[in-house]
């Protein structure tokens, strides 16, 4: 029995004990629901400062950095942001930035009122003389605090514009000392005068309405409120005084509660347009930030292109220009900064005429014109232009041309057409790029097993001219070898590793092991002139690969210069803060203009021996590193007339000790 009593009420306990367990995680549940609601309370207090409703409207808040003790915190402060205001958080994120950046709205209103306290204690005390005069006698103590009023306003309004606006310059805030000095003396001095001559002679209940307007402006709304709260219970005061002389309960009382009304009206409506006007501040303020960081990346988009960007007038006057345009423009160096007219140089003149072109004429080609730069004595530059245009010409029809607000600019794009002849032959060739990379593959096999069974041969030949035959057989399998390692070299996904290289170091190095194994000897009185920067010139690039693109420079200005002393040049020099230039120049005929088209191409050569794939490789390996070369024709009255030249991206130069 016991063990069936004890099975019976096993099924009891355990309901009850679910219950109890039930009744313990619901009573977790609420509690943990509790401590969320409180941490999410405390969130909001922490995030808007104060543990009360932010606003008496929906667009009206306190800072947001705020704290519940600090009264004098005021909407215009830069973290003030509204609840549910309509702009936007991240403009009022972007405004606190920039807020602290001139004058804002609180420091101007607040020294137009500082103004007005200055204007309205003069008047007072102009009115109270004048009156005196005029037989309207007043008390001294009224004309005492006049004018003791009166040289209060004056010295707040003029200390902040010799102190270096120190009230309202520095913060966007009304202090404890400011309130005390404008609207603490304000309440106290007209509340003196108005309780020490509430007579009809001159009306001091107007003049309580400055502090009022001036808290719900530039203090939180407690304040303001407090502050009309206060006045107003002055003016009660003051009703009730004047029933106890025999004046009527109903005509003491009245005016005073309209007056209050009023005042209270006056409050929340300056606290809204407060509100507002901050608002919008702070919005066209982060606007302004947005459209300053957007141009500053647009700039830096610009600056950064390989192609030449001009912004261009109707009166050809250049607004724009980025490095790579500037460059072009001129046959050395880089061109003035902006603005500069296109009319002040001779060089650019079919440049003007084709701008002038595409003002005039709606229909641009797609592709572009070609337009001839000639720079005198010999120079000359072929340039591709496109053009853009900020505004559709719909708007000069509609006769707003000569508007500033909708002046037409013409966007152009310039580019050498030897880059773009280059860029296009290089398109064209990628596909056999890859297809000779396999064909050198499948050549490398037969290649080598030509080579061993010619050394095999030559072993058992004995007469001379069997002898010249293998020679050749086995000089042409070198120069295939050769070719077939360039062309391997080149191949489509070969992987750059660009590494920090101080070029000044390198250079000086493989000039003179260069010179070493030509059998020349640089510097004066040698064929080899070298004029390097004093280094460190930190560069990216790879020294191997360095090593054979300045090489094959020199191989090639050692081929076609003359044997006169320094007829080779090697310069090294900082080109701008993010360019390393390196020059190989030499005094041989200028290249004629149909071999310069075709320099960088594949398996093009003028000797009968060459590969063609010199310059070629070159040009492949400078870009894997982000630099370029070019070739340059000085003109005519300069020595080395033929210049190879470099450009490599700068790395950051190590600190000396």
């Amino acid at each position: 029995m016991a063990d069936g009593g004890r099975d019976a009420e096993t099924p009891e306990r355990r309901r009850g004990e679910r219950r109890r367990g039930g009744d313990r995680r619901t009573a977790d549940r609420r509690q943990g629901d509790r401590r969320q609601r409180d941490r999410r309370q405390s969130d909001r207090r922490a995030s808007t400062g104060a543990d009360f409703d932010a606003s008496w409207f929906a667009a009206i808040g306190m800072a947001a950095d705020s704290r519940p003790q600090d009264d004098a915190e005021s909407r215009f402060a830069p973290g003030w942001s509204a609840a549910d205001a309509t702009d936007s958080r991240f403009l009022s994120r972007q405004a606190r930035r920039i807020v602290g950046s001139g004058p804002t709205a609180f420091q101007r209103i607040y020294r137009t009122f500082l103004a007005a306290r200055a204007a309205l204690g003069v008047a007072l005390l102009a009115a109270i003389v004048v009156g005196n005069l005029l037989g309207v006698r007043t008390a001294a103590l009224p004309l005492v605090l006049s004018s003791a009023y009166a040289l209060q306003a004056l010295a707040v309004w003029l200390w902040p514009r010799r102190g270096g606006d120190a009230h309202a310059g520095s913060a966007s805030r009304l202090g404890r000392g400011q309130w005390l000095a404008t609207i603490g003396v304000d309440l106290l001095a007209f509340s003196t005068l108005y309780l020490l001559e509430p007579s009809p002679n001159l009306n001091y209940v107007a003049l309580l309405v400055l502090p009022v307007l001036m808290a719900g402006v530039l203090t939180p709304r407690l304040s303001a409120l407090g502050t009309a709260a206060a006045v107003t219970l002055l003016l009660l005061a003051n009703g009730w005084r004047l029933t106890l002389g025999g004046v009527e309960l109903t005509a003491a009382m009245t005016p005073a509660g309209l007056t209050g009304i009023g005042l209270f009206i006056v409050t929340l409506l300056a606290g809204e347009l407060a509100g507002r006007l901050a608002r919008e501040e702070l919005t066209a303020r982060g606007s302004l930030e947005i459209a300053r960081q957007q141009a500053q990346l647009n700039r830096l988009v610009i600056d950064e292109m390989g192609e030449g960007v001009l912004v261009i007038d109707r009166r050809a006057r250049v607004r724009t220009a980025n490095p790579a345009a500037r460059r072009l423009l001129v046959a050395d160096g880089l061109a003035p900064t902006p603005p500069f007219s296109l009319r002040s140089v001779p060089a650019w003149r079919a440049l003007t005429q084709a701008v002038e072109q595409a003002f005039r004429e709606a229909p641009w080609p797609e592709g572009g014109r070609d337009v001839q730069l000639d720079f005198g004595a010999g120079a000359s530059r072929m340039l591709r232009l496109r053009v853009r245009f900020t505004r559709r010409r719909a708007a000069d029809e509609a006769g707003d041309a000569e508007s500033p607000a909708s002046e037409e600019l013409c966007v152009l794009f310039i580019e050498d057409v030897r880059t773009v002849v280059a860029r296009t032959r290089q398109e064209k060739l990628a596909a056999m790029g890859r297809m000779s990379a396999g064909i050198a593959h499948e050549i490398r096999n037969p290649l080598a097993a030509i080579a061993q069974a010619n050394a095999l041969l030559r072993e058992d030949l004995t007469a001379p001219g069997q002898q010249r035959l293998a020679a050749m057989v086995a000089d042409n399998v070198e120069r295939l070898k050769r070719i077939v390692d360039d062309v391997l070299e080149v191949a489509a996904g070969a992987a750059a590793t660009p590494r920090e290289v101080d070029a000044a170091a390198e250079v000086a190095a493989i000039a003179h092991d260069w010179a070493t194994t030509a059998g020349l000897a640089p510097g004066a009185g040698g064929r080899l002139a070298l004029e390097l920067d004093a280094g460190p010139l930190p560069v990216w690039f790879d020294p191997d690969h360095l090593r054979r693109v300045l090489v094959n420079l020199l191989d090639n200005a050692r081929r076609h210069a003359s044997a006169e002393a320094g007829a080779i040049v090697l310069r090294l020099a900082r080109a701008s803060p993010g360019e390393v230039e390196l020059v190989v120049a030499s005094d041989g005929e200028p290249i004629a203009p149909d071999v310069e088209r075709h320099l960088f191409e594949p398996f093009f050569s003028t000797r009968s021996r060459g590969t063609g794939l010199g310059l070629y490789i070159c040009r492949e390996l400078c870009e894997r590193y982000g630099a370029a070369i070019d070739y340059r024709q000085r003109p005519a009255g300069h020595r080395h007339r033929n210049e190879f030249v470099i450009t490599m991206r700068a790395a950051a130069a190590p600190e000396r000790a």
